[in-house]
């Protein structure tokens, strides 16, 4: 039997750009490898998962075309930041001053972001995505995990939205975007936030997901392991820049609320993504030898880069585009592995 490949992209705003950029480069050798130019990164997994930042990439690669293939190449995913990232986290000077820097209300209207995945999503629907999709967001009335599936979607009205909504709801980071207000296709109403509140890093998820998915069905392949074991799936886990931003005890010994605000949702979110990053190693690691290679974490540096994930002028973009470009050179050959362990299942 086949195994199934999952990728899995973390939350982080604008810094998605790195991993967009990483993933750009593994499309291209997928491509060269398989002799393919046509065919998109998306077409490669059997599984895609995202959060925030994530979550956005997730739903362009999988975004079906006129034939149900990948509609968006990684490339052209990765340009909706490089050249429109500053549409997002862009505000007047009355904004900012209003906004008391996201402690008397939301930094930034939603507005320019839905506006941007409008364009991109149009009226598609979440059960029309290409391969099955773990999505992350939180439900703030009646306080649960919202996990949004193209499986639950083709199967249920309740669980199907448009992508649009579900891309403006996995990432609505609290202080930094008001909630999203949205509703399936059977008007059932959700209040949501960003993903990341619990799993910025969802590839535990998406492993969980994917232990009751038949793939066979929903892949129309006969030869894709149904409900597969942890050595039945390759998990390509990407991080967003590792952030080692310092909090000293002398500047945080007498810190109230209002102080504690930014790094409780900094290390809220790199946190996760550390513990779920170790629970899968620690998990392969049970494995047999063979198997142990299938569980990837590739975790890029932020390099001249800054950390703010809604810094988004354009010297840090384009910091963040050369960190990633940096990652992919000193890690080439672990892209070129990546691609023959896909393409060996393919």
């Amino acid at each position: 039997m086949k195994k199934i490949r999952i990728l899995s992209v973390d939350g982080g705003g604008i810094r998605g750009i790195i991993p967009g950029t990483i993933l750009m480069q593994l499309e291209r050798i997928l491509q060269k490898k398989s002799n393919d130019s046509n065919r998109k990164l998306g077409d490669f997994f059997d599984m895609i998962a995202g959060t925030s930042t994530g979550g956005i990439l997730a739903c362009l690669y999988l975004m079906p075309d006129e034939n149900c293939k990948a509609k968006y190449s990684a490339e052209e995913a990765l340009n909706l930041y490089l050249k429109q990232g500053h549409i997002i986290f862009d505000r007047t000077f009355f904004e900012k001053i209003v906004s008391g820097g996201g402690i008397i209300h939301e930094k930034y209207s939603d507005e320019p972001i839905y506006n941007l995945l409008t364009q991109y999503f149009g009226d598609e629907l979440l059960s029309n995505f290409i391969k099955p999709s773990l999505i992350t967001a939180y439900e703030i009335t009646d306080r649960k995990s919202v996990f949004f599936t193209s499986a639950n979607a083709g199967q249920d009205a309740i669980y199907n939205f448009k992508v649009r909504d579900v891309a403006r709801a996995t990432s609505a980071a609290p202080t930094y975007f008001p909630p999203a207000f949205i509703k399936s296709l059977n008007d059932q109403e959700f209040v949501l936030v960003d993903g990341g509140m619990f799993a910025n890093n969802p590839a535990l998820c998406a492993y969980a997901e994917a232990r009751k998915t038949e793939f066979s069905k929903a892949l129309k392949d006969p030869e894709k392991k149904d409900k597969p074991s942890a050595k039945d799936m390759i998990i390509v886990s990407l991080g967003t820049g590792s952030v080692k931003k310092r909090y000293n005890y002398e500047e945080f010994e007498h810190a109230g609320q209002i102080k504690w605000l930014e790094p409780v949702i900094d290390i809220l979110m790199s946190g996760n993504s550390e513990t779920v990053a170790y629970q899968l190693t620690q998990m392969y690691l049970t494995l047999e030898q063979k198997f142990q290679k299938n569980y990837i974490r590739l975790e890029p540096g932020l390099k001249e880069a800054a950390s703010e994930m809604d810094l988004a002028t354009p010297e840090n973009i384009n910091n963040l585009y050369q960190a990633g470009l940096t990652f992919v050179q000193e890690n080439i050959s672990t892209l070129e592995k990546i691609a023959d362990i896909l393409l060996a299942e393919d």
